[in-house]
């Protein structure tokens, strides 16, 4: 294989891999909100014993994103260096935004939530959760609006002596065509995968019959927040698909396996196998239903990839199977809550088995849905890295223009040679393996531990210097703490 290839490899592996954490950081953070207001709200100790367990559980993925996100930042300068030198003055602004309103935000209120336990007042902790929770989605947003940026620019020009984008308007930039809607979709995602997680756990539980009261508590509270943004979600994914095919007709047409734009209304496959050197699909088709969501009506012909010249053609058998595999999922998500809400109602949930074996493992589904929808975007968007203008031609051609091509990306292939790559991808493997299991180990103990008893805690400072308060409470090795290390510090003549 070729230094790209490679290249595209290494980074798909590992920015797959690191997405395994931020979306669980995303989902879980909100839900910790939601369970400490409760206990705030309700008093209940059993509340309190439930954010602390999943405050834990919350630490440790959090410690696997970071660390497996600074890998990605030094590819673009190895791998990636003439598409870093494109996008730098973009790039640059989106990630220290990031930086200073997420990565911070989160950190610097990450060691309250997990060490400031009756340390600082219940209101102190809870605003530590919540700051927690909002730098999680801060940094999704950045994140995403850098990404939104490359799939549909806006805001800038090409610096023609040097051929690299300069930004010229940054909130054009900010709120490009597909910015919000793409960070409806993907928050979405995260706190759908946020729910079944807790599901899942709590499912465990409840089957094991362990931890009643917080099991089943945790449970109905992760129910109702998946189903309600898997309900939310089928709204999501249409606007998703509708901005995809107004700023993108060529990815949908990829998404869509459609080969040769039809005469009259286009219809949507279910589920199939496209044949692309036949350019055929072979699957379950809704008749009218594709020109019905992209349109509104039913007459309107969705374009094809025939309407596009063929060097700006994505690969279309990925991106066909991944699309098809996020919506199918998408849509079992909220068949599943849905009647998960229903036993609910009628008081029978905990005594369907089968349901709650169901919902241990339809953890890896909310994960397969995530990754799915991100290679569906990514790949979908090839042979561009930076996607191009789109114009329609009066004969119902396109035309695209512009952008930064993959392969023109990369670094000089005097300086990064195939070897280097295919040595670092053997490498990263091994890391990342050995990472991985690290972290299903330290999972697994925490949830064959469990939460801690429900107790009320301890009277904590609630005079508005919690924080003060609790760094001078910390003891050390001798066991004396930092206000009674000062009294002995000062001279007689102070005291």
């Amino acid at each position: 294989m070729n230094v790209e290839t490679l290249s595209r490899i290494q980074f798909a592996m590992t920015i797959m891999f690191h997405y395994l954490f931020p979306p669980l950081s995303i989902g879980l953070g909100v839900l910790m909100v939601f369970m400490e207001g409760m206990y705030l709200r309700t008093k209940d100790p059993q509340y309190h014993a439930m954010t602390k367990f999943w405050s834990r559980i919350f630490a440790a993925n959090f410690a696997m994103g970071v660390a497996t996100g600074i890998v990605m930042e030094f590819q673009f300068g190895t791998n990636w260096a003439n598409y870093s030198r494109y996008v730098g003055d973009v790039f640059g602004s989106a990630l220290a935004a990031e930086g200073i309103f997420a990565f911070f935000l989160e950190s610097g209120f990450l060691a309250v939530l997990v060490f400031g336990w009756n340390r600082v007042s219940a209101k102190m902790h809870f605003f530590a959760t919540c700051m927690v929770s909002l730098g999680s989605i801060f940094s999704a947003i950045w994140i995403v609006i850098a990404n939104s940026w490359m799939q549909t620019p806006a805001g800038h020009m090409i610096d023609p002596v040097e051929n690299r984008a300069v930004i010229t308007d940054f909130w054009a930039l900010v709120f490009n065509p597909s910015s919000m809607i793409r960070l409806f979709h993907v928050l979405m995602g995260a706190f759908i995968l946020g729910a079944f997680f807790v599901m899942s756990i709590t499912a465990f539980y409840i089957l094991k019959n362990r931890h009643h009261d917080f099991a089943r508590k945790g449970f109905k509270i992760a129910l109702l927040f998946g189903a309600a943004c898997s309900l939310i979600m089928l709204f999501s994914g249409d606007l998703q698909a509708r901005e995809v095919g107004f700023h993108q007709p060529v990815k949908l047409a990829a998404f869509e396996g459609i080969f040769k734009t039809e005469p009259g209304p286009t219809g949507m496959y279910l589920a199939g196998w496209p044949d692309t050197e036949r350019e055929v699909v072979y699957g379950v088709k809704v008749p009218y239903l594709l020109t019905f969501l992209m349109y509104r009506d039913f007459k309107t012909p969705v374009s094809g990839l025939d309407r596009f010249q063929p060097d700006v053609r994505p690969p279309v058998k990925i991106p066909f199977l991944t699309y098809h595999v996020m919506i199918g999922l998408g849509t079992a998500f909220a068949a599943l809550t849905l009647l998960g809400v229903f036993f609910l109602w009628k008081g029978t949930l905990f005594e369907k088995r089968w349901l709650m074996w169901i919902f241990v493992f339809a953890v890896l589904g909310a994960y397969v849905a995530n990754q799915a929808g991100w290679v569906s975007a990514e790949v979908g968007r090839q042979p561009f890295v930076v996607y191009p203008e789109v114009k329609q031609l009066a004969d119902g051609n396109f035309e695209m223009t512009g952008g930064l091509r993959t392969v023109e990306g990369l670094s000089n292939r005097k300086v990064v040679v195939a070897d280097q790559v295919l040595a670092s991808i053997v490498l990263f493997s091994l890391v990342y393996a050995l990472l991985f299991a690290v972290f299903v180990f330290v999972l697994n103990t925490k949830i064959q531990h469990g939460p801690d008893a429900p107790q009320e805690p301890r009277t904590a400072p609630s005079d508005g210097k919690g924080f003060l308060q609790a760094a001078a409470t910390l003891v050390d090795r001798q066991g004396k703490t930092l206000a009674s290390n000062e009294n002995e510090n000062r001279t007689p003549e102070a005291h």
